[in-house]
């Protein structure tokens, strides 16, 4: 797995992430809000298979290409 991700990805994805799962879990929000375990676990991991497949990267300095 390469690296696609800059350091504030990463952090924002982490963030919203939790915040999704808290309120989930404090009943603010419905089930739906599970869905905050891909953005933890992609900015975890620094790698979005999304960005892997559209060809895009916020992470510049890593991932530049030659």
């Amino acid at each position: 797995m390469k690296v696609n991700m800059a350091t504030w990805d990463r952090a924002a994805r982490v963030v919203v992430g939790l915040v999704l799962i808290a309120l989930t879990l404090t009943g603010v929000i419905g089930l739906w809000g599970w869905i905050g375990v891909v953005p933890v676990v992609t900015g975890g991991l620094g790698m979005c298979p999304a960005y892997s497949i559209f060809g895009f990267s916020t992470c510049k300095k890593c991932c530049a290409k030659p």
